[in-house]
C-alpha cells in the first residue's frame, strides 16, 4: 500500500497484504475479492454489476405505484487517502435535473471504501444527499449486497443458534412454489438433508439490535465472509426494526433502511424541494480462515470477537469525510428512567432494561416510523440507569419504552447535542397509560406476540433451523388457525385459560377452503363481582403487528352496530406472512362505559373485520381491563 492502488481505466485494484480487491471504475462496484487462495469470493459468473453493490428501491408518487430498483453506480472516481497505512476511495454520482427524465433516483451518492494495512477486510459507507429544489421521491430500501461464490459458500450463520447448510439457487429453481412469494418447498434439493424443507428469505430476518454480525462459510477451503455492522445509528425504525440478513444466492446483505415489517410507514418520503443528507455506515466486510475444515465453527467464534472489537472502536477515527463526526465531535446523554404506576407500587419503579433512545423530534412513539435521521439507543441497567454515547450533534427527542410496561415515553424537552457535551438528565419519570386497577390481563407487554401459543408447523412445511427456537419463523402458520378453530373461534376465559397455550399468536382469517376467507371473532370471557354503571372502565389493547386490518371491539353484544370501538384500517407490516413475531406497535386505551358491563358474566368480542386474504390480521401484544379510578 506504500505506492497506492494500481489504477487504470475500468477498474481499481487494492492489495493490503491480506485481501486483494478489484472495484469497477468509476461505478464503484466490488468485482473481485481475493483471499486465502480463493481467487474471488464473489460469484464471478455474475455480471460485473451483480457481485458487490449498493442499490436503492424508489418511486415517484406522481407517477403511480410502479417503482424501480436502481444500482448506485458512480460516474466519478477519486482517491481520498493514499499512504502506507490506508487507502480511501470515493465513487460519486451527481444527480442533475436533466437526468430526471432518464429515470434516475434524485440523489447524490458518494460511495466510499477504506482499506487499512493488516486488516482482513475493508470498510464501506455511503453519503446520500438531496439538494433543495429537487423533485419528490419515496425510497423503499437502501442496502449493500454481496453475491458470494456459489460453489464455495453453502453454510450460513446468523447467530449462535441460527446456522445451517443452505440450499442452492438451483435447488430453489427446481422447487415447488408455495402460496406466499419467495417461499418454496425444496422438492429436488441436491443435498438430501434439506430435501422437503421450506426456504424463504424472510425466515432469516432479525431485529437490527441482534444483527451486528452475520455471514457465510466456505468449507473447502474453510473461509468466512462476514458483514459486521458496529452501530445502528444509521438504520431506521429503532432497535427492534426487523431486516433481511442473508439468503439463498448465496447472498449477504446489509439493509440500512426498508419498509419490511412496517410497510409504507417507514418509507422515506421526500416532498418537492426537501433537502436531506445522511451517512450510511461504515460497515466492515470481514474475511477469516482456519487451517482445518473440521474447525469451521471457529470462524463464527472469531467473527463474533471481531464484531465486539469493531463495536468498541465506534465511531471510527479513520474516515475522511466531514459528514462522519469523530468521537470528540459527539456528545453523551445520561440519566435514570423510573416508572410511576400507583396500581403496581406506591413508590417509583426502576425502569429495568428499558430501551432509551434519541431520534428526530416527533410525537410519542414516532421513532419507530422514523427513517430520515439518525437514532441512538441503549438499554438501561437493572436500576434504569442509562448512558447514550457517541451522539452526533443535532436536535433530538428522547424516547423510551420498558419491557413489562405498556406504552411509550417521550421526554418533554428537546435535547440539543453539541461536540463534547454531556447532557445529564438525572431521574426522569414515565407514567404509563393507566386509569384504574388491573381487573385482569392477557400476555406480557413486550411489543411482541412471542409469549402466546405458536403452533407446530405442518410436518411437510418445516425449516429445521427453527425446530427448537423462534418457532414463529416457520412457514404456513396462518393456516394452522383454521385447523385448530375450524368451526368455532377462539374463546379465552379469564382465570381458567392460559395465554401460553390458549391464545393463538395471531388473530387471523379462517380459510373456508374455496379460495376465500372469512373474518373471525375472538371472545374473552370474565366475571365481575361489582360493576359501577356510572363510571368508565378502561380496556388497554396493545398490538404487536397489524396488516390491512380492522379490529372491532364489542362489550357483551356481539352484534352492536357500530362496534363500541374500532381501530379503523391499520397496518401494512406483513409480519404474519413474513414470519415475524412483531411489526409496528399500536396501543389503544379504550373507554368502556360502566353500563356496558354486567355483574357476573361478561364477554368482550374482538373481531378482525377485513377478510380479503389469509395474511390479513393482527398480533396482540397485551390486553388489560382496568377498573374505575380509586381516586
Amino acid at each position: 500500500m506504500e505506492r497506492g492502488p494500481p489504477v487504470w481505466v475500468g477498474q481499481v485494484v487494492v492489495d493490503n497484504g491480506i485481501v486483494r480487491v478489484i472495484l469497477s471504475r468509476p461505478d464503484g462496484d466490488v468485482l473481485q475479492i481475493e483471499y486465502n487462495g480463493i481467487t474471488n469470493l464473489l460469484e464471478d459468473h455474475n455480471k460485473r454489476e451483480n457481485r458487490g453493490y449498493w442499490d436503492v428501491a424508489w418511486n415517484q408518487p406522481d407517477q403511480g405505484p410502479k417503482g424501480a430498483v436502481e444500482r448506485i453506480a458512480g460516474t466519478k472516481f477519486r482517491i481520498i487517502t493514499n499512504n502506507k497505512d490506508q487507502v480511501e476511495l470515493s465513487f460519486t454520482r451527481t444527480w442533475k435535473v436533466s437526468s430526471h427524465e432518464s429515470g434516475s433516483v434524485p440523489l447524490n451518492v458518494d460511495k466510499r471504501y477504506i482499506f487499512r494495512r493488516g486488516t482482513s477486510g475493508y470498510y464501506t459507507y455511503a453519503i446520500f444527499e438531496r439538494l433543495k429544489g429537487w423533485p419528490k421521491v419515496d425510497l423503499g430500501y437502501i442496502r449493500a449486497a454481496y453475491k458470494l461464490k456459489k460453489d464455495k459458500f453453502h453454510y450460513m450463520a446468523l447467530s449462535d443458534d441460527k446456522q445451517r447448510i443452505m440450499p442452492t439457487q438451483k435447488d430453489r429453481e427446481k422447487s415447488h412454489a408455495l402460496a406466499y412469494p419467495e417461499a418454496v418447498l425444496l422438492t429436488n434439493a441436491t443435498n438430501p438433508t434439506i430435501r422437503g424443507e421450506v426456504d424463504d428469505k424472510y425466515q432469516y430476518s432479525s431485529d437490527v439490535k441482534d444483527t451486528k454480525v452475520h455471514g457465510w462459510i466456505s468449507l473447502d477451503p474453510p473461509v468466512g465472509f462476514w458483514i459486521i455492522t458496529p452501530s445502528e445509528e444509521f438504520r431506521s425504525g429503532g432497535p427492534t426494526k426487523q431486516e433481511l440478513t442473508s439468503h439463498v444466492g448465496p447472498t449477504a446483505l446489509c439493509v440500512f433502511m426498508s419498509a419490511h415489517y412496517s410497510g409504507m410507514d417507514l418509507e422515506m418520503k421526500f416532498k418537492d424541494g426537501e433537502p436531506w443528507k445522511k451517512v450510511f455506515g461504515p460497515i466492515f466486510v470481514y474475511m477469516n480462515s482456519v487451517s482445518h475444515q473440521n474447525d469451521y465453527q471457529k470462524l463464527w467464534v472469531d467473527a463474533k470477537e471481531k464484531m465486539l472489537l469493531e463495536v468498541d472502536s465506534w465511531p471510527y477515527n479513520f474516515t475522511e469525510s466531514r459528514d462522519f463526526p469523530s468521537v470528540d465531535q459527539r456528545g453523551t446523554v445520561a440519566g435514570q428512567l423510573l416508572v410511576s404506576d400507583q396500581y403496581i407500587s406506591k413508590s417509583l419503579i426502576q425502569g429495568r432494561s428499558a430501551y432509551v433512545g434519541l431520534a428526530a423530534p416527533g410525537e410519542v412513539g414516532s421513532w419507530q416510523r422514523e427513517s430520515k435521521g439518525y437514532q441512538f439507543w441503549t438499554q438501561a441497567d437493572d436500576e434504569g440507569h442509562f448512558v447514550i454515547k457517541n451522539v452526533r450533534p443535532g436536535g433530538y427527542n428522547l424516547y423510551a419504552w420498558v419491557p413489562g410496561v405498556i406504552g411509550d415515553y417521550k421526554y418533554d424537552t428537546k435535547i440539543t447535542i453539541k461536540p463534547g457535551l454531556e447532557v445529564k438528565l438525572g431521574a426522569i419519570v414515565y407514567a404509563p397509560p393507566r386509569h384504574g386497577p388491573t381487573l385482569w390481563e392477557i400476555g406480557i407487554p413486550d411489543r411482541t406476540a412471542a409469549e402466546f401459543y405458536v403452533p407446530d408447523p405442518y410436518p411437510t412445511l418445516t425449516n429445521r433451523l427453527y425446530n427448537h427456537s423462534e418457532k414463529f419463523r416457520q412457514y404456513g402458520l396462518w393456516d394452522r388457525y383454521t385447523d385448530l378453530y375450524h368451526d368455532q373461534d377462539l374463546v379465552y376465559t379469564i382465570n381458567v385459560s392460559d395465554y401460553r397455550k390458549d391464545w393463538f399468536f395471531a388473530h387471523l382469517n379462517r380459510n373456508i377452503n374455496n379460495g376465500t376467507c372469512e373474518s373471525t371473532t375472538w371472545q374473552i370471557k370474565f366475571e365481575l363481582v361489582n360493576v359501577n354503571k356510572n363510571v368508565n372502565y378502561t380496556f388497554q389493547l396493545a398490538l404487536a403487528s397489524a396488516h390491512y386490518a380492522v379490529v372491532q371491539v364489542r362489550f357483551n353484544d356481539a352484534r352492536a352496530k357500530p362496534a363500541h370501538f374500532s381501530t379503523g384500517f391499520i397496518g401494512r407490516d406483513n409480519a404474519i406472512a413474513r414470519h415475524g413475531i412483531h411489526g409496528l406497535y399500536w396501543l389503544y386505551s379504550i373507554d368502556v362505559k360502566g353500563n356496558l358491563l354486567h355483574e357476573g358474566n361478561n364477554t368482550i368480542y374482538l373481531r378482525q373485520a377485513k377478510s380479503e386474504n389469509y395474511f390479513q390480521g393482527v398480533m396482540y401484544d397485551y390486553l388489560r381491563l382496568e377498573g374505575p379510578s380509586e381516586a
